[in-house]
């Protein structure tokens, strides 16, 4: 039983809600750990779903935001700034790309995506609008990218919506082709759909996939909101296939987990249809000279540290424990699976998931299920955690199971 916090102590009313939370406030990380109000501590394997890859407040962050701070803040986008040309820089020098474009989150990433491949459909391909995604996929929660989103419901929740976004089913290469016509100017998908169950786009899907689009004249736009920056244990989530996009999207960790922070990002050969008349895509606040900071600190501790391989590592580390489990418990784990720092753990139904992850969240464990179920649990920790780490939440994983087993045998 999770205790109750009284409303004197926080004005929990005044927020609107927007899930179920638990009656805890956080008001302290450090790494791997959160603390509550009530200073108990919890081993955060959520991280912000999949945001703090270096972990909660990153000393190497922190000290490049307050140096910032004290220097320059906001010049408005209309001025060049230092941090923004120098990550942009760095950025397209760990790419394919040679354009950036800074936003403040996954969603408005994906929805300057979707605009872009809208005006190069209209200016080199007789007006081409559609983008085909893909069922379960998740893009954001902007009227467009819940449209482009394949989760159900979505195209009605806040009817009428965005059209022009057919769904096609994830590694089957037929349903895309059966869905391309005249009217298509791009396929885009998730390397890995985190919010549907950590399902992966296989190696051959995706290779397909890009001769398909450039047979079609298509562009193929890759969501890396949630697979970029090391998580999968590529610095980038294509990066396990070779295979190069026209349009990234990039968010989340780019920032560090500090600071709103993201990007799209494509070749000088694309970004030219927004010219000569770039204003028509803008933001306030994107590229600001302290999410910039931050995002180059970021960067450079994944790059030097190399935190993709060691979320590989730790990865297939994690995998085989969770298998050695599911051996020994069958009856509550049926199938772990994921990529790097990107895992799902599955359960028989919904209220074993739920057990799950009431057990460890009672044992000071911070899980995240999926968007539509709790059947499945996703395991996303900072990319450099210490096996200490991951040993310790695996023993309190399998007291979990313990528990769940012998409550199915004694009903």
């Amino acid at each position: 039983m999770i205790p109750t916090m009284p409303e004197q102590e926080f004005a929990v009313s005044s927020l609107m809600d927007i899930t179920e939370r638990p009656e805890i406030v956080f008001v302290k990380g450090q790494g791997s750990w959160l603390t509550d109000h009530r200073g108990k501590r919890y081993l955060d394997f959520v991280q912000g779903w999949a945001v703090t890859c270096l972990g909660h407040c990153p000393r190497v962050v922190t000290e490049a935001l307050a140096a910032q701070a004290a220097e320059l803040i906001t010049p408005s986008p209309a001025f060049y700034n230092e941090p923004s040309l120098r990550l942009a820089g760095l950025i397209a020098k760990h790419s394919s790309f040679q354009r950036v474009f800074f936003t403040n989150s996954g969603a408005e990433a994906n929805e300057g995506a979707i605009k872009l491949a809208r005006k190069w459909g209209r200016r080199f391909k007789g007006g081409a609008f559609e983008i085909i995604t893909f069922d379960h996929g998740f893009h954001g929660r902007t009227l467009a990218t819940m449209s482009a989103s394949g989760k159900p419901g979505w195209d009605t929740m806040f009817a009428p919506q965005v059209e022009g976004f057919p769904k096609a089913t994830l590694n089957d290469i037929a349903s895309v082709e059966e869905r391309i016509t005249d009217r298509t100017a791009a396929v885009m998908l998730e390397p890995v759909q985190g919010e549907a169950g950590v399902f992966r786009a296989t190696v051959p899907f995706l290779r397909e996939l890009r001769a398909l689009t450039k047979r079609h004249n298509c562009l193929l736009i890759a969501d890396e909101i949630q697979t970029g920056m090391g998580r999968t244990g590529k610095l980038w989530g294509v990066d396990h296939t070779a295979t190069v996009p026209d349009i990234m999207c990039l968010g989340k960790a780019i920032g560090g987990g500090v600071m709103p922070l993201s990007a799209f990002i494509a070749p000088a050969r694309i970004w030219e249809v927004m010219i000569p008349n770039p204003i028509i895509h803008s933001t306030t606040f994107g590229g600001n000279p302290i999410a910039c900071a931050a995002g180059l600190a970021a960067i450079a501790v994944t790059l030097e540290e190399d935190l993709p391989g060691q979320a590989a590592a730790k990865g297939a580390f994690l995998l085989k424990e969770l298998a050695t489990l599911q051996a020994r418990y069958p009856q509550v784990l049926t199938d772990a699976h994921g990529l790097g720092l990107l895992i799902g753990m599955e359960f028989p139904t919904d209220e074993i998931g739920y057990a799950c992850a009431a057990g460890l969240f009672k044992r000071g464990v911070l899980v995240a299920g999926t968007y539509s179920k709790a059947r499945t649990i996703r395991i996303e920790p900072p990319l450099g955690i210490p096996m200490e780490l991951l040993k310790e939440m695996l023993n309190r994983l399998e007291d979990t199971f313990k528990e769940i087993a012998g409550a199915q045998r004694s009903t």
